[in-house]
């Protein structure tokens, strides 16, 4: 088949698949949310609520679309779907299964990073161009928050590099099916990669705890405080989007994709990503938002130090032990 053929097809059927997935995560969420808190969650629209994501989307389209009268109109129509491909272009290098993904980048790793840092840009320019302070506060959070953990994450995800010597996801993927999954080798150095990683992406995400950027007591709705209607449900479309995304990362880089016991294959990476994402839940749901001192004092004064100590770590591996 003709690559760009390939690619075209495969990009419309993963925006098609994540863009389900992420309307009925809302729904696993809420429900997920009522058990934790004593209560139903969805239930009156569809069996046991699972139309409720449908008259979501209904309900948003039909709101009104209303632009402040001081912003810039431009900036202000633009940030909601960039947010949203900027989410979905970071699926393009996620191996679900062997080879079926959009593209086998050599330097895929890097390519993911680097999309899902331009996340924050969106943010800041739909914020700006609103003309509301606590919109601007909150994006100042936002920015402030991401490239203070992108290091820690990078650092993180440098170690699966390291230890596989490939920036392919794939290639780090078929690496572990040969070598044993990274979660479990070399003697706690994968699982402590593993877990500086899970908390800088659930930071990066604007998960709860993470979620100051967004802090409804302090900044009304932060950098969304003027978006109304499906503007407002892109950004979180995004957010969910992005969540999904992070997890399958997750998988493939620490977790062996969609290698597992018996027939390896795409219900591996399902599964595996189901279970990430279903802990970022479990942690959002049970934890408190942090302070804004108090997330910048993890990220600078605990996750950045360990995650080199890790990477060192790692690095007298390589060189002492498969090195040798």
């Amino acid at each position: 088949m003709n690559p760009w053929l390939h690619a075209s097809l495969y990009a419309v059927v993963v925006v098609t698949v994540l863009m389900t997935c992420t309307a009925w995560a809302t729904w696993i969420e809420r429900k997920f949310a009522g058990r934790v808190q004593s209560r139903l969650g969805p239930t009156r629209v569809g069996f046991v609520g699972l139309l409720q994501p449908i008259a979501d989307a209904l309900k948003l389209l039909q709101k009104e679309d209303i632009v402040p009268a001081a912003a810039d109109r431009i900036l202000f129509n633009l940030a909601p779907p960039l947010t949203v491909a900027l989410a979905l272009a970071t699926a393009a290098v996620i191996p679900f299964s062997p080879g079926l993904l959009a593209s086998d980048l050599d330097v895929g790793v890097l390519y993911v990073l680097a999309v899902s840092g331009l996340m924050v840009f969106p943010v800041w320019i739909g914020a700006w161009a609103s003309n509301n302070k606590y919109a601007l506060l909150g994006a100042m959070r936002a920015v402030a928050q991401a490239i203070s953990y992108e290091v820690p994450l990078l650092l993180a995800t440098t170690i699966p590099i390291l230890l596989a010597d490939t920036m392919s996801v794939s290639g780090i993927v078929e690496y572990q099916r040969d070598h044993g999954w990274f979660i479990g080798r070399p003697f706690g150095i994968g699982l402590a990669a593993f877990a500086i990683f899970f908390v800088a992406s659930m930071a990066e995400n604007n998960r709860i705890p993470f979620d100051t950027p967004e802090a409804e007591s302090e900044l009304v709705s932060g950098p969304t405080t003027e978006y109304t209607g499906m503007k407002f449900g892109l950004f979180y479309m995004a957010e969910y989007v992005h969540s999904i995304v992070v997890a399958a990362l997750g998988a493939a880089l620490f977790f062996g994709g969609w290698d597992g016991p018996g027939a390896p294959g795409l219900h591996w990476m399902v599964l595996k990503t189901v279970v990430l994402w279903t802990i970022t839940l479990g942690l959002r749901w049970t934890l408190l938002r942090f302070r804004t001192d108090q997330m910048m004092n993890l990220c600078w004064r605990f996750l950045v130090p360990a995650s080199l100590v890790v990477l060192m770590a790692a690095a007298l591996w390589v060189h002492l032990v498969e090195g040798a």
